[in-house]
């Protein structure tokens, strides 16, 4: 058996954290698989030393819009496939999605749409929701190991934001985006830092306006979900506040394969 380090991290546009030092940073913490959120560019947009990290291979997803949305995953080890879409095409032209397939489990890098725009939106993420939960059902329904992360752009319970009863009618902890998550778990999938720590005050996103992250007033809506039928292979799940350069921090899970 082998460990996997893997982790995600929304950053608020790959070639700003790039000039923040994003490339040293992958080499110190040295992860198996990194998965981004929220790049903000095209792979022709990226430098060379950007796209080709020493001992990874690279891999992106943009929308048509430009600017804006938008994944990447570097990892070590070569996916048997990878996917750009879940096959509805309102869905698969923003940029959201990065489907990796290795040997022991498929990796779902997903940037979940934020609601707080506008009704539209909060019923486009709903519908993608629903459209996700359906595609990875499937798959658990035919004996896969999956694993989930990204930015969920929903704090699940009270614990996972700083004020949740001011919040309750804010897209990111309506009562419909929880029910989600729970719906989620409910199908044989686990929010992985729960197994591991039930403590308070775990954010992973911090309003930059109100400089909301000094004093740690923040939202958890980062998250690694794995299939249940993974969970005796999963070793740890943390959250790395101590790393800056973005409204988000990384999240990470360990497991054995």
């Amino acid at each position: 058996m082998k460990k996997v380090r893997i982790l995600s991290w929304n950053v608020n546009g790959i070639r700003a954290v790039y000039k923040k030092g994003f490339v040293e940073w992958i080499r110190s913490v040295d992860p198996d698989i990194l998965c981004i959120q929220e790049t903000k560019a095209r792979e022709e947009q990226l430098p060379e030393d950007l796209k080709n990290i020493d001992d990874y291979q690279s891999y992106f997803c943009w929308g048509e819009k430009k600017g804006y949305s938008g994944t990447a995953i570097y990892t070590k080890e070569k996916p048997k496939n990878v996917s750009r879409k879940l096959g509805i095409e309102k869905f698969d032209n923003e940029g959201r999605i990065l489907i990796a397939e290795y040997d022991a489990f498929t990796l779902f890098n997903i940037y979940f749409p934020n609601g707080k725009a506008r009704e539209e939106r909060l019923q486009y993420k709903m519908d993608f929701y629903k459209a996700f939960l359906d595609h990875v059902k499937k798959l658990k329904d035919k004996g896969k190991k999956i694993i989930i992360c990204g930015d969920v752009n929903t704090a699940h319970k009270e614990i996972d934001l700083a004020r949740p009863k001011s919040n309750e009618k804010t897209s990111g902890f309506l009562p419909e985006e929880r029910a989600w998550i729970d719906e989620l778990l409910a199908n044989g999938f686990l929010d992985t830092l729960r197994i591991f720590n039930d403590k308070p005050e775990q954010y992973s996103w911090w309003d930059m306006i109100t400089r909301a992250r000094e004093r740690n007033i923040g939202w958890r809506i980062d998250y690694f979900f794995i299939s249940d039928n993974l969970k005796e292979q999963t070793m740890d799940a943390f959250i790395m506040p101590e790393v800056m350069g973005s409204d988000h921090c990384p999240i990470g899970l360990k497991i054995s394969v």
